[in-house]
């Protein structure tokens, strides 16, 4: 099996390290040229313009997912033209009490060349799939709902 990493720093930059008086502020490097400022989410005095740890967890989901849907649908000779997803993390209190993400919500839009057109049914089987052979959905303990979005039509 595959051994994946990031790298991550976060370097102090006041006089001492005091609650509720630093920054979380910290970089995450991806393959040595990929890096990205993540800081907590906006509700717990995060930096809005940098990436959360939550929302990093729903893009890894959001992400494999995707390319779990894309591997089937190759297999299945579906000629998927576009993928796009909108995916919410939920922060919430599990069953023990404690803050976590209880739910991550997938909205993914399908779109298929001209002249291709599943059912929702095989739409929905095939999302559904791809959730049960996704690595990281494999991962989460919580629950992961998968919303299938219809795509605009053209001209609508």
């Amino acid at each position: 099996m595959s051994d994946l990493s990031i790298q991550l720093h976060w370097q102090r930059g006041e006089p001492a390290l005091l609650t509720g008086k630093y920054s979380n502020t910290h970089t995450v490097q991806f393959n040595s040229d990929c890096d990205i400022q993540v800081d907590a989410a906006p509700d717990w005095g995060g930096d809005p313009a940098h990436t959360n740890p939550e929302q990093a967890l729903a893009s890894a989901l959001s992400s494999c997912h995707m390319m779990t849907f894309l591997a089937l649908a190759a297999k299945a000779a579906w000629p998927v033209a576009s993928y796009s997803d909108y995916a919410v993390a939920h922060l919430g209190k599990n069953a023990p009490g404690q803050m976590s993400v209880t739910r991550i919500d997938l909205h993914p839009v399908v779109r298929f060349d001209t002249g291709f057109s599943p059912s929702d049914a095989e739409l929905d089987k095939m999302q559904h799939r791809a959730h049960r052979y996704c690595f990281i959905a494999n991962t989460l303990a919580d629950s992961v709902e998968i919303n299938i979005m219809q795509p605009a039509r053209e001209g609508a």
